[in-house]
């Protein structure tokens, strides 16, 4: 059996998540248009009968400006010790510069065998996915690269491929059921988490967390930090109008993961600078 780590890296929202969710075939990371919207390191793994892919989901490479993101920052710089492939990601529709050149640097000097994908190359023309890919190509010494869209699956196939064919032999890490290494709490947490970000603009996404604090036979209890009170107002809505929407948007995934019916009680609650807050941020582990 073929079996591996694969550390995902890139730039913030370049379709890093988007891209571990087609590899695995199913939903194990949220995805949104926010940047930072992944905030802790996880596994989602892509079986198959001769091979277990671990595919490791990190934040985007950025220079912190709290806690939070130095917290962020120091998970990606440890994540990359015990993998045994990298999985460069870009985007095809933004200018390949400075920021894709500064994680190229840091993944191509680390001795492991890069490959890279060109994410988002749907509805793009042909000529700009050859311009795109041979300024992707100057990055570094890669294994290989594909063109790919996440969102329409365009390439997966062939890029998992690609990666499977770098593994070493090895056991199986995770049991054939098991997607992700996430525990039920954290991935509802990351649920409800998601629709909020869908809902809300401004610092508002970057200010929210999400906590789960009770699951029951018929009702889960999670709850909203946010860091201030308009925060909290915008994050309630009137008469209770976006906290109900956010739960009605998240409930179906949360029930799908839980595997039953439920009701779903979401309180805000505002916790001042918590992404300062070392106790808090230990906590909620992001």
């Amino acid at each position: 059996m073929k079996s591996g780590f694969v550390a995902v890296a890139g730039r913030p929202n370049v379709g890093k998540s988007t891209l571990v969710n087609a590899l695995c075939g199913e939903k194990v990371a949220i995805t949104s248009t926010v940047p930072n919207t992944t905030r802790r390191r996880l596994f989602g793994v892509a079986h198959g009968p001769d091979y277990q892919l671990a595919l490791v989901d990190l934040p985007g490479f950025q220079r912190p400006i709290d806690p939070l993101t130095k917290r962020m920052q120091q998970t990606v710089d440890s994540s990359f010790d015990d993998v045994d492939i990298v999985l460069l990601v870009v985007d095809a529709r933004a200018h390949i510069g400075a920021g894709d050149r500064f994680v190229a640097r840091r993944v191509f000097g680390l001795g492991k065998p890069v490959v890279i994908a060109l994410n988002k190359v749907d509805r793009l023309k042909p000529a700009h996915i050859a311009s795109q890919m041979k300024t992707a190509a100057a990055l570094g010494d890669f294994h290989a690269l594909h063109p790919v869209s996440a969102k329409t699956k365009e390439g997966v196939g062939e890029l998992r491929g690609d990666l499977v064919s770098l593994l070493p032999e090895g056991p199986a890490y995770f049991l054939p059921e098991q997607a992700t290494d996430l525990p039920l709490e954290e991935r509802v947490a990351e649920v409800i988490r998601e629709k909020a970000l869908h809902l809300t603009r401004d610092e508002v996404p970057h200010a929210t967390t999400v906590e789960v604090e009770e699951i029951e036979e018929r009702r889960l209890k999670a709850l909203i930090y946010v860091e201030t009170e308009s925060q909290k107002g915008i994050l309630v809505g009137k008469k209770g109008s976006m906290v109900r929407e956010i739960g009605v948007r998240a409930r179906p995934e949360v029930e799908a993961l839980v595997g039953r019916p439920l009701f779903l009680e979401l309180q805000v609650k505002v916790r001042p600078k918590w992404r300062r807050d070392p106790r808090m941020l230990e906590r909620l582990g992001p």
